[in-house]
């Protein structure tokens, strides 16, 4: 009986062997089939995602501050280009909307409505611990609450004397009195706590990319550290701002600005016809002159603020 149980078990461990080496054939001759692009596609989707931000890889990786590099930061900095090109898209949905700026509008305040919406977000934010980024600066800094939320411990890439640096008060009236009337249209269509959350984005997107010339001045001060010490030491800024400026660059940032806001603006339509007339949500020359005008050189004032500092 013993015997007869043991072959019994031999048969179907033979039949079992026999399927499975079956199964192996045509999953192989399917396999031979497939296009090579498949196992790319496969491979990338298994693969981790890239960091969009240079904390978070930190964080992911174990790595120390001393490992942040001008590539890292390029890419973050063109990242948040499309960050601010998508913002002023979506605030030019809504007319300029004058009442939400005017002080007179709310009477008994006496702030605008958009100082009141920008504040009471900016506590909400800072409960959930958004300023603890060094990334983030606040437009309003003054009696911020804490965070109800546990603090991370972000890697110290920032001196801490030029850690401070902030100014967003410039970036205020320059986004309020000069840039809003040139991408928005007349009119008051009376969405004014839409309108608002839009300029909101527009302001810390806007507010991050030039406060980001903190990390900038950081990368070029450790690349030539003897190079900025002379000029920091004699407190020369005309110095510091020339080495600071490559125009080449600057000139291929607002083109690449100014092609994205004529990308990402357009209708798109499922006809495959080009239209040498297109209409951009966005004029694409009012992106490249807020960076021409306004990013850039309030970066490498940021910059160079930061630098000043450097050697406290």
């Amino acid at each position: 009986m013993a015997s007869s149980a043991i072959s019994s078990r031999l048969v179907l461990l033979h039949h079992f062997l026999v399927f499975l080496l079956a199964s192996v054939c045509k999953l192989s001759q399917l396999l031979r089939r497939l296009p090579h692009n498949i196992f790319i596609f496969i491979s990338s989707s298994l693969a981790p995602s890239p960091r969009l931000s240079y904390f978070r890889s930190c964080r992911d990786s174990g790595e120390v501050s001393s490992q942040i590099s001008l590539k890292s930061v390029r890419e973050a900095l063109i990242r948040l280009e499309d960050s601010i090109v998508f913002s002023l898209i979506e605030r030019a949905r809504h007319p300029y909307n004058a009442p939400a700026y005017d002080r007179l509008y709310l009477k008994s305040s006496g702030s605008s409505l958009a100082e009141l919406f920008v504040k009471e977000a900016e506590h909400l934010h800072a409960k959930a611990g958004r300023y603890e980024n060094p990334e983030e600066v606040p437009f309003f800094p003054e009696d911020l609450p804490s965070p109800l939320v546990p603090s991370y411990n972000y890697p110290q890439v920032l001196h801490p004397a030029g850690a401070s640096v902030n100014i967003t008060k410039t970036i205020w009236n320059m986004y309020f009195n000069e840039l809003l009337p040139l991408f928005t249209a007349e009119g008051d269509d009376g969405n004014y706590a839409s309108t608002l959350a839009s300029d909101l984005v527009c302001l810390q997107a806007i507010s991050r990319r030039i406060h980001y010339g903190k990390f900038v001045a950081e990368v070029k001060f450790r690349d030539a550290p003897l190079d900025y010490s002379s000029a920091i030491n004699n407190k020369d800024k005309d110095a510091l701002m020339k080495m600071l400026t490559f125009e080449r660059v600057e000139e291929m940032v607002k083109r690449r600005v100014e092609k994205k806001a004529m990308i990402f603006g357009q209708e798109v339509t499922i006809e495959d016809k080009e239209d040498d007339n297109v209409d951009c949500k966005v004029n694409p020359s009012v992106v490249s002159r807020l960076y021409g005008d306004w990013i850039i050189p309030l970066t490498k004032l940021v910059e160079v603020d930061y630098l000043l500092r450097r050697l406290e």
